[in-house]
């Protein structure tokens, strides 16, 4: 190739390279806007104290002091996001992948069907009025006029106001609105597993799905996977505002406040902003880690 060549093809490489560039643009500067910018500028308020009526005053690391310290609340409230990030997280991430296998199996119509069924959880904006209507601490609750009904009890129960029944309700709540994006994306990932890998397993001696489960499906979906972690770690970690609907907040013996709700409380309440932004830098971290971990686990299933 010549000399000339050469530069002429460079040339047209930078020109694609331009044009690339400048139509990832809009979103870039977007996301830099609202993304980016916002987490930014929450890391550096968290070093400060600002009630956004006086001027900010920098406090260096007293936010901080004061959350790991001070704070109570806080420590219940991380131990509580803990519990529902283990219990309803893994939980669902797995029940959300297994039912997308298990509905896989089936006919292209009946499988639509199927996917609507158990993704229409997640299309639903709000869900808290049909919980309260079933776990109304009255008798016209549909769980208590059951439970009365059926002899199990004489008097209702006011379900989110005791600690022995709140945080397995609200577990089974975040279960069921969670799954639907990881189960959505687990389908489409089943959908565009080579067939022909299937082939060459059997050929190697692969002889039941359970094997085509683990050496073939599960390293063919390991991007998929790695989306629906992300989506989970985000849906148990973020949970707050259905909890404040349901139990309150605070809610009995700070039993079910959550780190988000504590956060609502602090900054939309309060208006302690720069608490507020050193809580949620703690929770963005505690999400990080949580991604590195389970990127780490994805790393060992796919070799």
């Amino acid at each position: 190739m010549t000399r000339k060549n050469a530069a002429s093809q460079k040339k047209s490489l930078n020109s694609e390279n331009a044009f690339h560039y400048m139509m990832l643009a809009p979103f870039l500067i977007l996301f830099f806007l609202f993304t980016v910018l916002p987490v930014l500028s929450s890391l550096g308020l968290s070093f400060f104290a600002y009630d956004m009526i006086s001027f900010p005053k920098f406090n260096g690391i007293t936010n901080y002091l004061r959350m790991f310290n001070g704070d109570e609340v806080f420590k219940k409230a991380v131990v509580n996001t803990l519990k529902f990030a283990v219990v309803t997280g893994p939980l669902s991430y797995l029940l959300a992948y297994l039912l997308a296998w298990f509905i896989n199996e089936f006919n292209p119509a009946v499988r639509t069907v199927l996917t609507f069924i158990f993704y229409a959880p997640a299309m639903i904006g709000n869900t808290v009025f049909i919980w309260q209507v079933i776990f109304s601490a009255d008798s016209y609750g549909y769980a208590n006029s059951f439970l009365i009904s059926s002899g199990l009890i004489s008097e209702p129960i006011s379900w989110f106001r005791n600690e022995s029944y709140n945080f397995i309700i609200l577990a089974v709540i975040q279960l069921w609105t969670s799954m639907g994006i990881s189960f959505l994306a687990d389908i489409a990932g089943l959908q565009n597993v080579n067939p022909e890998l299937y082939e060459a397993g059997a050929l190697d001696g692969i002889k039941n799905r359970w094997y085509e489960l683990w050496y073939i499906t599960l390293p063919s979906m390991k991007s998929i996977l790695l989306f629906g972690a992300v989506m989970q770690i985000q849906a148990t970690f973020s949970i707050g505002s259905v909890i404040t609907s349901l139990a309150g907040y605070p809610s009995i013996n700070n039993s079910v406040d959550t780190v988000v709700s504590h956060l609502l409380d602090v900054g939309t309440v309060r208006y302690e902003m720069g608490y507020a932004a050193a809580i949620s830098t703690v929770l963005f971290l505690m999400m990080i880690l949580t991604r590195a971990l389970i990127g780490k686990i994805l790393d060992y299933l796919g070799k």
